[in-house]
């Protein structure tokens, strides 16, 4: 069975791993020039906000030695060894971009290259194609306006005043860094509230606290882990940010240890939604008006595949209906790991699907028939928009520890058919 794998990040290592273990042929695909994706190329201050013991791939444990939140150059490494020790790089072909992958299955590359396989798995990441307010705001703003995506280092903020749009993970770290070499304090903006998780409650790792009370029912989860928030931290509305919109565990949390610390020393000021952009200045929804220099839009990414046909996504990529959120419904030869927004970890979850998706290529898994997955898919669906709503992308979330656990049951069941 010869097997396409698109991407070479966390997801697509995995993939080419657990079919290498199953037997099968897979060839990578990468468009950099080495393995690890966007861990290779991204700020100078990122670290994981899961713990590595929560992170790390079961099949290779991060160093015993290494801190508790490793940084992203770390990661990058502990990719690229993952690669090296089950001889992924022969199996990978770096500085190809796939341009086009047709039913049949024909993968094509940028440099004209065509290539037939028995099948096709999608893991290009949903982190890389930036996501703007659309529309717009009102107005013009006559400074320098940039996406997350493209931040390094804060030597780019020195002596200007800075305004961080955005409550996720990104955009408080941004904001943090900014806040050591900007003109001012800077400001934070935020239409909705977020939960913000310290990275340690109780001296450990706040996601190994998660982590033992994994077996519960989600809401009674919930129920213990907000009652252990509020007393380590608070609201977040203490600090000056807006609500959170959802409980937690519906919404994604932001983990940080520095964005409450330079809040109370004046070094970070939140700010309400924008309302409109007026030339040197910003007007907030309440009112206030700022002078700012620089505009960071964390405002995240979309889902984008863009050589796959619409035929195949429909409308929207983020929409796209998978059975286990792996197996393409009308083909299960396309399949996607990585397509799905956890409540913890990465790599654990792509991990467990790309072993899914090599039982099923090696003929040691059976799925069930295409109108049972269909129905399971809906079910799963109808379940996520109740726990979190129809408007935050619920075809791709996951509850970490459920959905590996359901990956495990699913392989078992799978060979017993």
């Amino acid at each position: 069975m010869r097997v396409a794998v698109i991407g070479a990040g966390a997801a697509g290592l995995a993939t080419v791993k657990a079919l290498l273990d199953a037997g099968c042929d897979p060839v990578g695909y990468e468009r950099g020039d080495r393995p690890g994706g966007l861990w290779t190329d991204t700020y100078a201050s990122l670290h994981l906000n899961t713990s590595k013991g929560r992170t790390e791939f079961a099949d290779f444990p991060m160093p015993a030695d290494w801190p508790d939140y490793p940084s992203a150059s770390r990661v990058a490494g502990y990719l690229a060894d993952y690669a090296g020790r089950f001889g992924l790089d022969r199996q990978i072909r770096f500085g190809q971009n796939v341009t086009r992958v047709e039913p049949g299955w024909t993968v094509t590359t940028e440099d004209g290259g065509t290539e037939r396989f028995d099948a096709v798995v999608v893991a290009n990441g949903h982190n890389w194609s930036p996501r703007l307010p659309s529309p717009g705001y009102p107005g013009t703003f006559d400074g320098v306006q940039m996406h997350a995506h493209d931040y390094r280092t804060p030597e780019i903020f020195r002596d200007r005043r800075v305004l961080v749009v955005g409550m996720g993970n990104s955009a408080m770290d941004i904001a943090v860094d900014a806040s050591h070499t900007a003109r001012g304090p800077v400001l934070l903006s935020a239409r909705h509230g977020v939960h913000i998780v310290p990275k340690y409650l109780f001296g450990r790792p706040a996601d190994a606290t998660g982590g033992a009370i994994a077996g519960l029912p989600w809401r009674l989860r919930q129920a213990i882990a907000e009652t252990l928030l509020r007393v380590a931290v608070g609201p977040p509305q203490r600090y000056g940010l807006p609500a959170p919109k959802g409980g937690l565990f519906q919404n994604h949390p932001t983990v940080s240890d520095t964005i409450l610390h330079r809040i109370t020393h004046g070094e970070v000021v939140p700010r309400p939604g924008i309302d409109r952009l007026d030339g040197a200045k910003v007007v907030f929804t309440d009112g206030t008006v700022d002078a700012v220099d620089v505009i960071v839009w964390a405002t995240g990414y979309r889902v984008h595949i863009p050589f796959l046909s619409p035929d195949w996504l429909g409308p929207e990529p983020e929409s796209l209906p998978l059975y286990r959120r792996v197996f393409h419904l009308d083909d299960p030869s396309l399949a996607f790991v990585g397509l799905m927004q956890s409540t913890g970890a990465a790599f654990p979850v792509v991990e467990a699907q790309a072993k899914l998706v090599a039982a099923y290529h090696a003929g040691v898994h059976a799925l069930p028939p295409a109108d049972a997955r269909r129905r399971a898919t809906d079910r799963a669906l109808r379940a996520a928009v109740a726990r979190w709503g129809p408007d935050a992308r619920p075809h791709m979330r996951v509850d970490f520890d459920s959905y590996v656990a359901e990956l495990t049951r699913e392989i078992a069941r799978g060979a017993h058919r």
